[in-house]
């Protein structure tokens, strides 16, 4: 009968082990499988304490199988059911996805755990054989301090305690492998492209607007030439690798690439490989301060882009950014935004309504012509105004323009406009700056209905992540009605500066995650329509 419980009782530990090394897995794959950024997490995102949680019961449940007594499994068992609970996969926005990479690294930790396991078993079987004793399960369940099982289970407890720290060893291990494979999928991206040496090659970068930018553009140059761009937040090397092996046919004549980055070399990597002719800087902001450690790296990683681009090309940039504007560029530029005269592409006299926007632009020549724009948000037109500068430049005429930013759609997650039955959604999920969050607060207090304001805060702005996020507080307290924040910790900054402003603390609902904010949205009473703005939502790894 003991042989039996110790046998159910292996069984579940190692179900909740599972559990356990899937969710880090899960958490290492949303961290870029990047080990700083997996580090980071560990240390700031979830701290040590979360992570010990998810083992304390298999923590608990080792003493007890020491222990040896019939009661004593039984207890362990179900500590190892409580560890299966703790690590049980939740539903995530964005699941683990099991690619090959994935898969090698879990092959890899299974082999590590029977390495390591064997180092223990064999030793301690062969001392007892050439006692002459033949080991048997049954003989060490009838010792409890039998050293066979004493140091299998402790060992168990620190693989348990350790994985953190194992799927970091395991990503090393697989380094070299990973290396080969990712390099020979660069080398045949490098050879496609050297196959269309005709090819314009434009790259898109910034703290934020870049998929913006990028989406609008791709609608503007396809009414005169035939565009690939990179889909959705495809703007890693291996992601752009990715595109130009899945989807670059000889018929394109332009590739927009969008160029993301978390450290310095990020975006010079990605322009090593496609060589872009243009360039266009969205914009330079706080992001990813975390990896970037300070805001001078973030403008030199960008510049990396406009570095890349030869002196026959064009560097199109964001002259309303002061980062980008007051840096020195030895390169031919085209400059673009809605602030200052000295701008080869002005936008002005923007009017924004809940039905879109309209506004004029002046051309290089000082020619002006009037557009108009399903989108909302000042900070759309910028972006648009970016998208018709280089289009114009690249042979469309002011003219040809017009229907086509008219009939632009809002990219998902970026302020997107949604009407859902009796309310008004302002999607604006993807990703969240301090810059962005003002302009899409602006949006909302356009609105006469009930304005309701839901957000998780900013994230990775490092040691500016409380001004931050009190300055948007301060920023939002006359601009929305309500304010749903979710995370009580997470949105305390946001807290302190809605209540410095002024805000009435009744109309400042706190909840634990997204699914209790719509409830509380839902329970608000009022009889005027609700305009419910969706400032950010943080992914699992933050969760």
């Amino acid at each position: 009968m003991d042989i039996v419980i110790f046998v159910i009782w292996l069984t579940t530990y190692a179900v909740g082990a599972v559990w356990y090394i899937l969710y880090l897995m899960h958490m290492f794959q949303q961290n870029s499988y990047k080990p700083r950024e997996y580090g980071e997490w560990i240390r700031v995102h979830t701290n040590v304490g979360r992570l010990l949680g998810k083992s304390l019961y298999a923590f608990i449940s080792l003493p007890l199988v020491l222990v040896g007594n019939r009661g004593c499994l039984l207890a362990a068992c179900v500590m190892n059911g409580m560890t299966i609970l703790v690590n049980k996969p939740r539903r995530a926005k964005k699941p683990l996805v099991y690619t090959p990479r994935v898969r090698r690294m879990l092959i890899t930790t299974g082999v590590l755990y029977l390495l390591v396991l064997m180092m223990v078993l064999l030793p301690v079987m062969w001392l007892t054989m050439a006692g002459g004793m033949i080991l048997t399960l049954h003989g060490a369940m009838a010792e409890p301090e039998h050293p066979l099982l004493r140091n299998v289970e402790l060992l168990l407890l620190l693989l348990f305690v350790l994985q953190p720290l194992l799927i970091l060893l395991t990503n090393l291990i697989n380094h070299p492998i990973e290396q080969r494979i990712n390099q020979r999928y660069i080398d045949d991206a490098a050879r496609i492209l050297r196959g269309m040496p005709h090819l314009k090659i434009i790259g898109v970068t910034g703290s934020y607007g870049k998929t913006s930018v990028k989406y609008f553009l791709n609608t503007l140059l396809a009414a005169q030439y035939n565009v690939l761009c990179t889909p959705g937040n495809f703007n890693t090397t291996l992601g752009v690798v990715r595109t130009i092996r899945e989807h670059m046919k000889p018929f394109h004549e332009i590739f927009i690439c969008e160029m993301g980055a978390r450290q310095v070399g990020d975006i010079k990597e990605i322009c090593d490989l496609v060589h872009p002719d243009y360039g266009i800087i969205t914009s330079i902001g706080p992001q990813h301060l975390q990896s970037f450690h300070t805001i001078e790296n973030i403008i030199a990683t960008k510049f990396e882009l406009a570095d890349a681009v030869p002196d026959t090309g064009k560097v199109f940039l964001n002259y309303d950014n002061a980062y980008i504007r007051e840096h020195k560029l030895e390169k031919t530029v085209v400059s673009y935004g809605t602030e200052g005269e000295n701008v080869d592409f002005l936008a002005y006299d923007i009017e924004v309504s809940s039905r879109g926007s309209s506004f004029k632009m002046k051309d290089e020549s000082g020619e002006v012509y009037e557009f108009h724009t399903k989108l909302v948000g000042s900070h759309n037109v910028q972006d648009i105004a970016g998208a018709i500068a280089v289009a114009h430049t690249l042979g469309l005429s002011m003219e040809k323009l017009l229907y086509p930013v008219r009939q632009l759609e809002s990219v998902p997650h970026r302020l997107q406009l949604i009407r859902q039955g009796d309310r008004i959604i302002l999607d604006d999920a993807y990703n969240s700056n301090k810059s962005g969050f003002e302009a899409a607060l602006d949006t909302l207090a356009m609105f006469k209905e009930l304005r309701i304001l839901m957000t998780p805060g900013m994230v990775e702005l490092g040691e500016k992540q409380y001004d931050e996020n009190k300055e948007v507080g301060l920023y939002a307290a006359d601009k929305c009605d309500y304010a749903v924040l979710v995370g009580k910790e997470q949105t305390k900054p946001i807290q302190d500066g809605l209540l410095e402003a002024g805000f009435a603390p009744n109309k400042m609902i706190l909840v634990d995650d997204l699914q209790e904010a719509f409830r509380m949205v839902n329970a608000i009473p009022g009889e005027r329509q609700k305009v419910i703005l969706i400032e950010n939502d943080l992914p699992d790894n933050y969760a």
